[in-house]
């Protein structure tokens, strides 16, 4: 078994355990790191076949931004276990139908498939005209040259729609109380006043 190989299947057992544990951790919190976990093996199989701009996109865009970001939403939310667990018990049938139907799925793959991992080649350089270069750099030499049009289209698109979902969500609500910056910095001392608040109780203004 050579180190390639070996390597491989550490990665590969390592993705599968802890996208279980994703699914099957009880605790929020727990999910999302071990949904980290999975992206990080993921990025090794990627740097396996010579593809570390895939590998670096994974761990800088999905683990930097993405599960980060799934991960402070968890903490910030309050679950309640007790109605997650009969809500889980309620499309218990439903999921368990979803689970047989992809595991067949996989099996009817598996057996019409040639699947031979002693073979495993590593990919050569698809960018056969750049071989003094990386994978990265040759990737970025024909994006922004060739295809430099659909990618500052594609970055355009995602403006749009940020700007978009800002002005959706920025709208007047009635009886929230914004913070009005020339007012505050307008005020001195003589017009402020020190109030004890008990704790556990608020002022009436």
């Amino acid at each position: 078994m050579t180190a390639t190989l070996l390597t491989f299947y550490l990665f590969s057992s390592v993705i599968l355990i802890s996208s279980l544990m994703v699914i099957s951790s009880k605790n929020p919190v727990h999910s999302v790191l071990y949904l980290i976990l999975t992206f990080f093996n993921a990025a090794g199989l990627f740097v396996i076949l010579h593809a570390e701009f895939l590998a670096m996109i994974l761990i800088i865009v999905y683990v930097g931004a993405v599960a980060v970001l799934f991960l402070f939403v968890v903490m910030m939310l309050d679950f309640n276990l007790s109605r997650e667990k009969d809500n889980l018990l309620q499309y218990m049938p439903f999921g368990l139908f979803i689970g047989i139907v992809f595991i067949c799925e996989l099996i009817i793959v598996l057996i019409n498939t040639n699947l031979d991992l002693a073979n495993i080649q590593i990919l050569a350089n698809p960018f056969s005209n750049f071989s003094e270069m990386t994978n990265t750099q040759a990737l970025g030499s024909v994006l922004y040259t060739d295809y430099i049009l659909y990618f500052q289209l594609s970055g355009i698109i995602l403006l749009v729609a940020m700007i978009g979902s800002i002005v959706l969500t920025l709208r007047e609500r009635t009886g929230v109380r914004r913070q009005i910056i020339v007012n505050q910095l307008d005020r001195d001392a003589s017009s402020t006043e020190l109030k004890e608040v008990a704790s556990g109780e608020g002022i009436d203004i």
